[in-house]
């Protein structure tokens, strides 16, 4: 068991270095340049022109890994992890749009927030929908660390499985605001999932594949993401790392789970909901120097301390890590864990 997650994990993370390797200097070349916003830190101007859609990069890893690897589940009819993988990709595939259309009008613009919104609730619905059909969940809301579940009315259960599925998403996704933050922070929580899919057993174990080959793919792909970044993954890459965080918590029956594990994530929501909802109470006051918190940090916010990249890097790694420690604590005791 152990084994073939080491396999997947070896097989991604060798696939996204090498793919890597090809891909950033022929985005490059395609000047699939990253448009930097305006009102973002000064500084993150330098970074104008490095090739975004690098998720690219790991997403080709999993998706060779599930079909590899996880090919021997598909034939005993255990198609768990194909399940989320196609839930990230439907995800990656509306960050692409959106990549695609800001290349095309060069600048920080994509797809509007009413189509991206449309797009990402059909998506989640689709995903839940199928879940429910095969069986995978039921409308019973597992709490973890209390080790108790909340029957709720289907109705209500799949509508909140479908808002942590798109808040989670896009929570990633503004996550990824430095040079690789998104990654760094994700790390942990695929280490999560594969410690959980491991302690409970062989009916999981589909998922775990998953999971140790987006871990891989991670790695691979933090060799050309860590500051001085050479390509970003853009929402490619993001939205289907979004996906993958909460197809899996779904997948696992533990959606609460997030609040843990993705507490960072919640931070840089919360910071930004809290910024734009006080600047329009207060008429023009703010409580962070910039929003998500990320770019409050690097701004000296409240201590006055510039927080370098690489030190953010470390910073909300670290963190991330001891949430996912505490997380797996939160679910022991379930089947067998």
């Amino acid at each position: 068991m152990i084994e073939k997650l080491v396999l997947a994990f070896t097989i991604a993370f060798l696939t996204a270095a090498v793919v890597g390797r090809f891909l950033v200097p022929w985005l490059r070349r395609i000047k699939a340049g990253q448009a930097i916003k305006e009102n973002g830190p000064t500084w993150h101007m330098s970074k104008a022109g490095t090739p975004t859609m690098g998720g690219i990069i790991f997403i080709s890893a999993v998706v060779l890994v599930c079909v590899t690897v996880g090919f021997s589940f598909m034939l005993e009819g255990d198609f768990a992890h194909i399940y989320v993988l196609l839930l990230a990709l439907a995800f990656g595939a509306i960050g692409f749009l959106d990549d695609f259309e800001k290349l095309k009008k060069k600048q920080n613009l994509g797809l509007t927030a009413g189509q991206k919104f449309l797009l990402q609730v059909a998506v989640a619905a689709v995903f839940v929908y199928l879940l429910r059909r095969i069986g995978m969940i039921t409308p019973n809301l597992y709490v973890p660390f209390w080790g108790t579940q909340w029957i709720m009315p289907e109705w209500l259960y799949f509508a909140f499985l479908i808002f942590v599925i798109v808040a989670t998403v896009n929570a990633v996704n503004l996550t990824d605001g430095v040079d690789g933050l998104a990654t760094g922070t994700s790390i942990p929580v695929f280490f999560f999932y594969i410690a959980a899919a491991y302690a409970w057993g062989r009916e999981y174990l589909s998922l775990g594949i998953f999971s140790a080959g987006l871990l891989g793919g991670l790695f691979g792909f933090l060799l050309y993401n860590f500051n001085p970044a050479k390509v970003f993954m853009g929402d490619t890459g993001s939205l289907f790392l979004g996906g993958a965080v909460a197809g899996m918590a779904i997948a696992l029956d533990m959606p609460l789970i997030i609040i843990t594990i993705g507490i960072l994530y919640i931070v840089e929501v919360l910071s930004d909901v809290i910024q734009v909802g006080y600047f329009k109470l207060s008429h023009g006051k703010r409580v962070f120097k910039m929003a998500p918190f990320h770019h409050h940090l690097e701004m000296g916010g409240w201590t006055g301390k510039k927080w370098s990249e690489k030190e953010l890097f470390a910073l909300f790694t670290g963190i991330s890590a001891l949430f996912a420690v505490i997380s797996f604590f939160g679910i022991n005791g379930r089947f067998g864990a």
